[in-house]
């Protein structure tokens, strides 16, 4: 049988899964559904499973079934310490050697290879090659270490707590203190409530190694821990196998504890909190409705997932268009559900609102709600939902054998941590085939009435300063369920939703030209209205399809007087309907078709982009001709909202203490231009509705001006009539529009710097933040431009895992690091040569910051002197190498590529000779790669030491003490008018003070 409806066109769809039970008592297998499940003798739990996506690679994970649910009071803080040291030292490993293990392999230190712990479990994870096969055996040997053998050593602990330490500030900011305000008033009455992940800053900064030593003896035992393997293996005997070397003759020295279970009480009474918050981003409301997590364990708890599922999606839905009315209530807002701890899930309804605006969100966050137990949703919001669901699990089916590996190791993670079934996205998509049709609006729309505020319901209000009081909104909730009991609340208005998406048939354009590039696999047309498309087909994924359109000329053509107009356009456009409909509607238009079309209007260029299923490619296509044929014209009621968004925004920018530092680094790397200038409230008056609307159809109006790349799952003989029908069918317009030489395009306003210049930006902050930005200037010379481009390329990865293993492996003080290259806003086509920089980014204690700038630029200036190791260059080699190998099998990656090689300053009308010069160029430079080479390199494009510009964000401190860190820095060479204006600002800022005082 099908998968989807009979109305669903499916024409590339392989027939459905077969039919199984659905019986609503059947209950789901406890096993998990298509991998290798054990259990060794001494506890451990394995699952190991052939994957071949990506090719040679395997995703790895020890979950540990120990978070800081465990701790005791003294011990606040120390599961996540334990993690951290785990790639600190083993007892095989010793001074970060596992992080240099995986770096060596190209299995950099991150995301991918790192370990995350929470209020109950910890789950180390480790992505690696698998090419050879020691890399696979070592790999499952570290996870083993980090079982039974963390050293936990005093050494190893003081080397630690500064990244520890970083972590923990790095989250004491506004979100940050929001959150935790909000979780110790859900979990009120629970041990949740106190055993946040990241601890105590008193117990990270004292905790004992004896302390550490127990917890870890007491809690990491086999029987507590899962070893997941995900990969393309041969086989997967060989896998267990090694899992069984490494592990099986490990045994528990005494029987473990019990994981006790703690339970987080209910409550009848809803639970509120007006939270004054002076750095918040802005204004929010948060409603959330806390219930048990139920186990998925039959057909029928599918069942209600999926009626679950379509609530929210209708509600949102809902909530969407209320955001976009007249004078909404909120500026947007949403409702997910979340698990908390094991056990206990919530939904939880978010806005963001304007400032003074919270408690009219709140009365229509809770009347939406009161308004659907009320009136239910209709049949069409229901259908939307469905076909959305239906969408997905398609989506999900047709790309079954194409999922990453890293996803399923996530599945069985949760699986073991959780119970939570996997049964097969065969069996799933069979579950929504049979039930989807059956669920009634009504039954949908039932369950709100698990959403009273009787129900365990806590509301919060944050809000930059108090503008009400917990009684106000202890009214509102009255006033909603007064309203309700009365049924005074009427019915949901729906909006018209046309059927087409266009009105108009486009007259079919022809191919005036058709080139065959074979080394890169792909075909260019060029079209009878001037546009050139290129497409490559791919069978990296069966439900992707990737595209790009780009033209020359963008908001650096500019002038001044144009810009602030001009770059709101697209913003207007969006709201008012660039595609010809509201985003409201278009929304419904869309539902169940998977298909993302956006739009982009940056300093150089004009882009349209997205993605689609090969089964939509064709209202993919439309959108794009829409966007070419609409005319956005102006609206009051538009442009009212979206300057209200903007001024919000400002003003929440305005209340971020790293704004000042942001704002500062910008007009000293940059000087005072206007595209790097953030916009400030007075730049909103400059805005003219009618030029906004005017310069954003010019953008996208000219179809001969742009490429446009296609790459993905796709037929020749079903794209290329659409290619032609809808791109193809946008005409020309008879005078060239926004025609631009990519060799002439005006590049930004700025100069860099010339000379050295540091400075500390002193900010008012509630509690201690620092951040420290260095910016080298660099000049890559037109002569070997691309050459240059990849060695600037590999020494900003150089530099990161330098820096990294200094500040971090070696003194401690930071928790990461980030080194990034801007190149001239990107734009590699220019003639001349082109300026950018290389820029050092991290957070540390603001006592030491300027010890620790002083460390980075001498480990900067060392490795111009004496060069990296060779180690070194072999480890930023296999790094790039596994990302290239990673990126060849992904749509993204040769999307980017032919982009790049259209936009590179070698091309000359030839896609596929201006691809094979870029690739010839990346394995010319890394053939040439040496410690000589990474060190000329370093000299060149980084030639002065004194040439580079620092910027320091610390907390705002005495006008004296100030002064006193200021001598410091000259000392150290900091121009003597900086100096002198600083003093002036102090004197200000002292006086002002003054005055403050005696308002007080």
């Amino acid at each position: 049988m099908p998968l989807l409806s009979p109305h669903t066109h499916r024409s590339q769809l392989s027939p459905g899964p077969p039919e199984m039970n659905m019986e609503l008592d059947k209950e789901f297998d406890v096993l998990p559904f298509g991998v290798d499940y054990g259990r060794l003798e001494n506890g451990l739990v394995y699952y190991v499973k052939c994957n071949p996506k990506p090719k040679k690679r395997a995703s790895l994970a020890l979950a540990v079934k120990v978070g800081s649910i465990l701790e005791e009071e003294d011990e606040r803080g120390v599961a996540h310490i334990v993690e951290h040291l785990a790639f600190s030292a083993t007892k095989k490993y010793t001074n970060h050697s596992i992080v240099k293990f995986l770096e060596s392999i190209g299995a950099e230190f991150g995301p991918c290879q790192n370990a995350s712990t929470s209020f109950d479990e910890t789950v180390y994870k480790l992505l690696i090659p698998i090419d050879k096969p020691e890399l696979l055996s070592e790999a499952i040997q570290v996870l083993a270490e980090f079982s039974s053998e963390i050293r936990l050593s005093k050494d190893d602990l003081e080397k630690e707590r500064g990244a520890v330490m970083e972590e923990y500030r790095d989250d004491r900011n506004a979100s940050g203190r929001i959150l935790d305000a909000y979780w110790t008033l859900m979990m009120e009455g629970s041990k949740y409530a106190d055993r946040l992940p990241i601890g105590l800053e008193n117990v990270i900064k004292t905790v004992s190694p004896q302390t550490l030593k127990q917890f870890y003896k007491k809690w990491y035992h086999l029987s507590n821990m899962a070893v997941i393997a995900v990969g393309d293996f041969s086989d997967t005997k060989s896998v267990i196998e090694l899992i069984k070397t490494n592990f099986g003759h490990k045994y528990s020295a005494f029987d473990p504890p019990p994981i006790p279970q703690f339970k987080v009480p209910f409550h009848e009474d809803p639970r509120f909190s007006y939270f004054v918050e002076p750095e918040a981003s802005g204004s929010a409301v948060v409603i959330s409705y806390k219930m048990q997590a139920d186990g998925m364990k039959t057909v029928k708890y599918y069942r209600e997932m999926l009626v679950k599922s379509m609530f929210r999606i209708a509600l949102n839905r809902r909530l969407f268009r209320i955001s976009r009315r007249k004078d909404a209530p909120y500026l947007s807002c949403s409702i997910a559900s979340y698990v908390l701890v094991r056990d206990l899930k919530a939904y939880i309804m978010t806005s963001s609102c304007k400032e003074k605006g919270t408690l009219e969100a709140l009365e229509s966050m809770l009347m939406e709600i009161a308004r659907v137990r009320l009136h239910g949703f209709s049949e069409r919001e229901i259908s939307v939902a469905r076909a959305l669901l239906m969408s997905n699990i398609e989506s999900a089916y047709l790309e079954r054998d194409q999922m990453e590996s890293s996803s399923l190791r996530y599945d069985y993670t949760q699986h073991f941590t959780d119970n939570k079934p996997i049964i097969g996205i065969e069996y799933e998509a069979q579950l929504h085939k049979f039930i989807l049709p059956d669920i009634l609006a009504s039954e949908v729309s039932k369950f709100a009435e698990k959403l009273w505020t009787s129900c365990s319901c806590v509301i919060q209000i944050v809000e930059p300063q108090a503008f009400s009081v917990i009684d106000d909104m202890k009214n509102i909730v009255m006033k909603i369920n007064k309203l309700e009991n009365t049924r005074s609340i009427s019915p949901w208005d729906d909006e018209h939703v046309p059927e087409e998406i266009i009105n108009s048939k486009p007259n079919t354009g022809n191919i005036v030209e058709q080139r065959e590039h074979v080394n890169i696999g792909a075909t260019e047309l060029t079209l009878s209205n001037g546009m050139r498309v290129c497409y490559k087909c791919t069978d990296f994924f069966n439900d992707q399809v990737l595209f790009t359109g780009f033209s020359y000329g963008g908001l650096s053509e500019l002038p001044e007087s144009k810009y602030f107009s001009s770059s709101m356009g697209s913003t207007i456009a969006e709201e008012i309907g660039m595609f010809g409909h509201r985003p409201s509607v278009l929304m419904d238009m869309l539902a169940g078709k998977r298909v993302d079309v956006d739009i982009g209007i940056r300093s150089y260029k004009r882009t349209f982009y997205g993605g689609c299923s090969p089964l939509y490619l064709e209202i993919a296509f439309q959108l794009v001709y829409q966007l070419f044929t609409t005319k956005v014209t102006p609206d009051d009621e538009v442009m009212k909202r979206v300057m209200q968004v903007k001024e919000e925004a400002i003003l929440a920018r305005e209340r971020d203490p790293y704004t000042s530092f942001s704002k500062r680094a910008r007009e000293i790397n940059y000087g005072n231009s206007y595209f790097f200038r953030p916009f400030e409230i007075n730049d909103l008056q400059k805005v003219n509705l009618l030029k906004a609307c005017e310069y954003f159809n010019t953008c996208f109006k000219d179809p001969s001006t742009f490429t446009v790349v296609i790459v993905g799952k796709t037929d020749p003989t079903v794209a290329v009539p659409l290619i032609l029908k809808y791109l193809g069918g946008i005409e020309k317009p008879p005078q060239p529009i926004l025609h631009y030489n990519s060799d002439y395009i005006k590049g930004l306003p700025f100069k860099y710097p010339k000379s050295m210049t540091r400075e500390i930006v002193c900010s008012p902050m509630i509690e201690a933040q620092c951040m420290v930005q260095i910016c080298f200037p660099i000049e890559l010379k037109n002569v070997a431009m691309e050459e240059e481009i990849h060695y600037t390329g590999f020494l900003t990865k150089l530099l990161e895992t330098k820096l990294l293993q200094l500040l971090r492996f070696k003194h401690g003080q930071i928790y990461s690091a980030s080194v990034s290259e801007f190149i001239d806003g990107d734009l590699p086509c220019l003639t001349g040569d082109i300026c950018g920089n290389i820029r050092i980014e991290f957070s540390c204690d603001p006592k030491i910051s300027s010890k620790l700038v002083d460390l980075a630029l001498n480990e900067i200036l060392r490795l111009q002197e004496e060069g990296p190791s060779d180690q070194d260059v072999e480890t930023i080699l296999e790094i790039e190498q596994r990302a290239h190998e990673n990126g060849l099998q992904e749509n993204y990656y040769w999307l980017n590529q032919i982009l790049g090689s259209y936009q590179s300053r070698i091309y000359s009308g030839d896609i596929g000779t201006s691809f094979k010069i870029l690739d010839e160029g990346r394995s010319k430079v890394r053939k040439s790669l040496t410690p000589l080479t990474m060190q000329l390199a370093l000299q060149r494009i980084m030639p002065r030491r004194n040439q580079h510009t620092v910027v320091i964000l610390m907390p705002q401190t005495s006008w004296f003490k100030r002064i006193k860190s200021f001598s410091q820095w000259t000392r150290q060479g900091i121009d003597m008018k900086i100096l002198a204006a600083a003093i002036a600002g102090f004197t200000v800022l002292a006086l002002g003070f003054r005055r403050h005082s005696k308002k007080s």
